[in-house]
């Protein structure tokens, strides 16, 4: 990462952009550069002024006007005047690019920095204004990698140590150590070490029992832009039948760790769930983010469409270059033939759905992140074919309607959520009558009867139950023909879920 900036600056770049959050980490970055260029290096802040690293250079009034708007310029007019090859760091001076003066100086800067070898290296929170964009080369501040996040979780314990008067311990083992490192990527320095740090003074404990409060902590911290954060506060055991698919996700539930990697094994790139509506593949995406251990961000396709030229291209990259940033994470596209829909057929929208598209294929094709997508569709018809291409996903299932030993699995989870034992039910007989249901309409079943319960200041029993199953018209029913064509469809393309 130094090595990148310090070939920009002696390739002569006279002004570089770094746009970060870690503001801290750039400018650790910016230092050692500077220490290695035996340049000196002069650092400007709104609030500390001007400062540098040469104790020997007089910086005289440069810095003390008593305005912010009249402190740039002074300080834009030093820089210019200054006799030798030097670094200067400017902290959030986009936002004073808006004034003509200083985007006029800027722009002169620029020309004399290119002749006399200076560098002026702007460190950003959010992007600069359009008439000084162009003027930059952007150098991105990578994240701390797998061995400085590990060095973080040891200073951080080792600190909070320090500091709790009761003491801290440990008794993570080496896997665990590696597995919440896995966790932490995609954070820079100070959130890594909130997140450790809130871990241990939660019990002055730092063990396994920790991880989910780390993957919380980093879940609240990713919720920008079309990536939506998702409590994953389910289990395997809340989702009935899905026997094979469960199956699938186990054994490959280690791919991502270290030892795998070491083993020669690739992490699983995801799965496609194509079936009937209601049958739980949304829910199989949060069980799977919480059985590993990961976090959950669901792309939602209507944010990704904008109304001008460019835009949703572009917010489909930024999209998918956070989800890179936050990685290990699980990556849940709910009904991705609703993203896509034009992208198999001609389109009146110009060509923007077979765009997006073909970058979200391309991406899927190249990326080496360790993120696990999972896809969700219910109208097969509507999916482009090079979606369905071997090595798009690692498989295909196909989640039909649950069997009766399923169901009956599946209205007994609804019960207990509902503080009912199931055992004081004839589930197998509700079950048999609630052919062709699917999960979420047993769920509502299980709703409605407890509503007719109530009613009659009664408690519940399987006649409840039954009653509500002679009133339903499941989506069985109402779309038997579609879902004949559905399980023609996917007879010999996918892998039964179940």
């Amino acid at each position: 990462m130094s090595d990148q900036l310090s070939l920009l600056i002696r390739a002569g770049n006279p002004l570089i952009e770094i746009e970060t959050t870690d503001e801290h980490r750039a400018r650790e970055v910016v230092m050692a550069v500077a220490k290695t260029l035996l340049r000196p290096l002069f650092e400007w802040t709104v609030t500390q002024g001007l400062s540098c690293t040469d104790k020997s250079v007089n910086l005289s009034s440069s810095s003390e006007p008593s305005r912010p708007a009249e402190e740039v310029r002074a300080v834009l007019n030093f820089a210019g005047q200054f006799p030798e090859r030097a670094i200067f760091m400017f902290h959030d001076l986009g936002p004073h690019g808006t004034d003509l003066w200083v985007r006029r100086k800027l722009r002169d800067l620029h020309a004399q920095f290119a002749e006399s070898r200076s560098t002026m290296i702007l460190v950003e929170g959010n992007p600069l204004p359009p008439g000084i964009r162009h003027l930059g080369v952007r150098h991105e501040i990578s994240l701390p990698t797998p061995d400085e996040l590990e060095q973080i979780i040891r200073a951080t314990f080792k600190r909070a140590g320090s500091e709790s008067v009761v003491g801290v311990s440990s008794n993570i083992t080496r896997s665990t150590l590696n597995q919440i490192v896995q966790i932490l990527r995609g954070l820079n320095r100070g959130e890594a070490e909130r997140a450790i740090s809130a871990a241990i003074h939660d019990d002055y404990v730092l063990d396994v029992d920790d991880i989910p409060r780390i993957v919380e902590a980093k879940r609240s911290l990713i919720g920008t832009g079309c990536l939506e954060p998702i409590a994953a506060d389910f289990s395997v055991d809340d989702i009935g039948g899905l026997d094979n698919l469960k199956k699938w996700l186990k054994l490959r539930r280690a791919g991502f760790s270290m030892h795998a990697r070491e083993f020669g094994l690739e992490p699983p790139r995801g799965v496609l769930m194509l079936g009937v509506q209601g049958c739980g593949k949304s829910l199989c995406a949060k069980v799977v983010a919480a059985d590993w251990k990961m976090p959950l961000l669901r792309l939602d396709p209507g944010v990704l469409y904008q109304k001008f030229v460019g835009e949703s291209e572009s917010q489909l990259r930024q999209a998918l270059h956070q989800a890179e940033a936050m990685a290990p994470v699980v990556l849940w596209i709910d009904e991705i033939e609703k993203a896509f829909a034009s992208a198999s057929s001609a389109s009146a929208d110009g060509g923007l759905s077979k765009r997006m598209f073909g970058t979200l294929l391309a991406w899927m094709q190249d990326h080496r992140h360790p993120i696990f997508i999972i896809a969700t569709a219910n109208d097969v018809s509507a999916l482009p074919p090079e979606l369905l291409r071997k090595g798009r996903f690692d498989e295909i299932f196909f989640v039909d309607l649950p069997n009766v030993e399923a169901r009956e699995v599946i209205l007994a989870i609804h019960l207990k959520r509902r503080k009912r034992e199931p055992a004081n039910f004839d589930l197998r007989k509700v079950a048999n009558a609630a052919d062709g249901f699917s999960g979420a309409e047993l769920e509502q079943l299980v709703i409605a009867s407890l509503y007719s319960a109530y009613d009659e200041n009664q408690s519940l029993t399987a006649a409840h139950l039954l009653a509500e199953v002679d009133k339903t018209s499941p989506l069985s029913v109402i779309a038997a023909e579609r879902l004949a064509d559905l399980r023609a469809w996917a007879r010999d393309r996918c892998v039964p879920a179940d």
